[in-house]
């Protein structure tokens, strides 16, 4: 967020002071949507102008936040140059694009573009999307006339039962497939892989090309094959993804890039789709939920998410929530990979576990992986430790208040909650504290969400389903 100055940090000590609800083991955690929902409550019409912030993507889809700001620079400036970057930032990290059109105050452009140049501190942000869409990151100032209606780029994919079709989902530690007739999955199996620490992307093709075989050899045919694989996939193919981290750039864009649709080839001549596995598992709770406006949160080595909106389609949209801020304390922990702090990696994973073990009064094996030390966590949970139960709850006033957040960049009904950070008494416990933080700080948004864990049947059938699902047929 930059230098943070005295002006921000008594902001930020009065939003704190304001809190319906804290973190148990987090007294310096500041919500977003309590930092925004506190410079709301003194805007006016006089004493403010209105901005909005427009982004772009491919085909010129867009789509936009309008919100006000401060008039008066020397009393709000440090505080608007704030919370329009932690702005900029969601939008990035939901949405996705390339270009950022920005109607506000002069000076709030320039910081923008200050933060996302090479070397600014948003630096990894704007190269990471112009990796993504093959062009390079822009930040424009333009006039609030000019910013362009909402463009979707929402796809009807998905829901497509018909026919003998391949769900194949690529995990980071197993991959699994299915053999599905008319909607039912009549063969399953799962085998375990390490792409990650392969950088030979044979080794990743020939994994993938047996899976779809395998499932091929139990149906009379193929119609289609429908693709949950971790990462980003503009066309079915891929832009980043950490399947393929060990992969050489070299060998990622000769190989890796088209790797889905040369495996799919060697089936037949078939539909093929591929989705990141987040928005596959917001349309596996969407169809076992038979509903709509479906927001879908993965807590495990990292926060995954994906959406499926109001008329049951995918959006394109980027849905990479362990980048999204959650936290505007500027002591809150740093994110290793961005550089950045605050952002849902270190709150909705077994990061953020390990991250409140020291003052739950558990001592963690600086030796044991992340897994391991989420392991001992949940096994203390489980055991009735209290400072084990107060991470869940401290997990779960997190999430309380994301969804809060999240809830102004997404049209949600239900958020389906899953991973392994979820296992356990810990997950229920977790959700029990995020409904309670939530109709604490929002009633409203409380009273019209759903909140929910899959069963187990919904978490392997139902994703290898919704996979298979995705391609349409005729």
């Amino acid at each position: 967020m930059g230098v943070i100055v005295t002006q921000l940090n008594d902001f930020i000590a009065r939003v704190r002071g304001g809190m319906a609800v804290t973190a148990p083991l987090d007294p310096g955690f500041v919500p977003m949507a309590a930092f925004l929902s506190h410079y709301e409550s003194g805007l006016t019409d006089a004493n403010s102008v209105p901005a909005a912030l427009s982004l772009e993507r491919e085909s010129e889809h867009s789509t936009s936040f309008r919100l006000r700001v401060y008039k008066d620079e020397a009393e709000w400036g440090d505080i608007n140059r704030a919370l329009v970057e932690r702005l900029a930032k969601t939008m990035l990290w939901a949405y996705g694009g390339f270009r950022l059109r920005v109607a506000a105050p002069g000076y709030l452009v320039d910081h923008l573009r200050g933060a996302y140049r090479p070397g600014g501190a948003r630096a990894f942000d704007a190269d990471f999307m112009s990796n993504v869409y093959e062009r390079p990151f822009t930040i424009d100032p333009v006039a609030l006339e000019d910013i362009p209606p909402d463009k979707s780029g929402a796809r009807t994919v998905g829901r497509h039962l018909d026919g003998c079709r391949i769900g194949f989902d690529a995990g980071g530690s197993d991959r699994k497939v299915s053999a599905v007739v008319d909607g039912e999955a009549v063969y399953s199996e799962e085998v375990v892989w390490h792409p990650k620490t392969q950088s030979d992307p044979s080794y990743h093709y020939e994994g993938i090309l047996a899976a779809f075989r395998s499932a091929a050899e139990r149906m009379p045919r193929v119609d289609g094959i429908g693709v949950s694989s971790a990462g980003i996939y503009v066309a079915n193919r891929a832009r980043v993804a950490s399947l393929f981290l060990k992969v050489p750039k070299d060998r990622f864009d000769a190989e890796v890039n088209d790797i889905y649709i040369r495996a799919a080839k060697a089936i037949g001549d078939v539909p093929l789709e591929v989705a990141n596995d987040g928005d596959v598992t917001a349309l596996a709770g969407a169809m076992d939920l038979n509903e709509n406006s479906v927001l879908g949160i993965a807590m495990g080595t990292s926060e995954a998410g994906g959406f499926v909106d109001h008329d049951g389609n995918i959006t394109g949209w980027l849905n990479e929530l362990a980048f999204v801020p959650v936290d505007f304390n500027p002591e809150a922990m740093v994110d290793e990979w961005s550089g950045d702090i605050g952002c849902g990696v270190k709150y909705f994973s077994q990061d953020a576990a390990a991250k409140l073990a020291p003052a739950a009064g558990i001592k963690l094996d600086e030796s044991l992986t992340p897994a391991e030390k989420l392991k001992v966590t949940q096994a203390e949970a489980a055991g009735g430790h209290a400072g084990a139960l107060a991470i869940y709850d401290t997990i779960g006033v997190y999430l309380g208040w994301e969804l809060a957040w999240y809830a102004r960049f997404y049209q949600i009904k239900h958020v389906l909650i899953l991973g392994r950070v979820t296992s356990g008494v810990g997950g229920e416990r977790a959700l029990a504290k995020a409904r309670e933080t939530l109709a604490a700080v929002d009633p409203a948004l409380a009273g019209r969400l759903t909140l929910r864990l899959p069963d187990e049947s919904s978490r392997r059938v139902g994703q290898s389903i919704a996979a298979a699902s995705l391609p349409q047929t005729n």
